[in-house]
């Protein structure tokens, strides 16, 4: 099987530890990554933002770059939800049928990490190994708009080492939103702050989310709190093993 990494743009800029950890789980596992230069933004900023045309060449982008895989996995919700639900509306719209065909291709092969490991795969144990208590943050696109239930949960419990707490409230908002946590500065930084007391509560040491965008704003109030918690992508406690952690 041969897989394309989608490392999205958050990842790139600022947390490519994450995008190194998902190539290497995957060739762990045996599976071919490859990685296409040519990907840009998945156009979910654009999109969300109710620039939809502004959001056609990014989305043309997309497909140019990832056509040809039997796969394309992605160390995040946020971004796979976009392409799998937000592209063949700004396909539709663009009025462009090669681009709505293209994407009617390249949709429905893409998958959050969780999705690809459990439904594609067809593996739960991952063989990692990560000594530390965790408590796991669903983000909201993860969790409403692909649905990934307790994939991620299924994931973290065969984890050798890992002891898995309960999370308070666990599918309430972490405030981050994007664009949203730039608008309305004063509601996210107050959402952030109940999702970091609820953090905080369950005596965890790291909190782990299939988001860094989540996590980078959950993380940045814990700090602020010194709460001694810090924050893991998901991809990066899947690949920690005995030799590597």
């Amino acid at each position: 099987m041969k897989v394309a990494l989608m490392v999205t743009c958050v990842n790139d800029a600022l947390f490519p530890d994450t995008g190194k950890a998902v190539v290497r789980l995957l060739e762990r596992l045996g599976v071919e990554v490859d990685f296409p230069a040519a990907q840009t933004c998945c156009a979910q900023p654009m999109v969300n933002t109710g620039y939809l045309n502004e959001a056609v060449p990014a989305v043309r982008a997309f497909v140019d770059a990832f056509s040809g895989y039997d796969a394309v996995v992605t160390p995040s919700g946020s971004c796979a939800g976009s392409v799998r639900h937000q592209h063949a509306i700004v396909g539709r719209r663009s009025g462009d049928p090669g681009l709505a065909a293209a994407i009617a291709e390249t949709s429905p092969r893409t998958h959050e990490l969780s999705e690809f490991l459990i439904d594609v795969l067809g593996v739960e144990d991952v063989g990692a190994y990560f000594p530390h208590t965790v408590a796991y943050h669903p983000t909201c696109h993860s969790l409403r708009l692909l649905g990934v239930g307790d994939r991620p949960l299924r994931l973290l419990r065969a984890v050798r080492g890992l002891r898995l707490l309960d999370l308070p409230a666990a599918d309430q908002c972490c405030g981050f939103g994007g664009t949203f946590a730039v608008k309305n500065a004063d509601t996210s930084v107050a959402m952030g702050s109940d999702k970091a007391r609820h953090v905080r509560a369950t005596g965890a040491e790291v909190l782990v989310a299939g988001d860094n965008s989540c996590l980078m704003h959950i993380g940045g109030v814990l700090s602020r709190q010194r709460a001694g918690t810090r924050v893991a992508h998901l991809a990066e406690v899947l690949a920690s093993t005995e030799d590597q952690r």
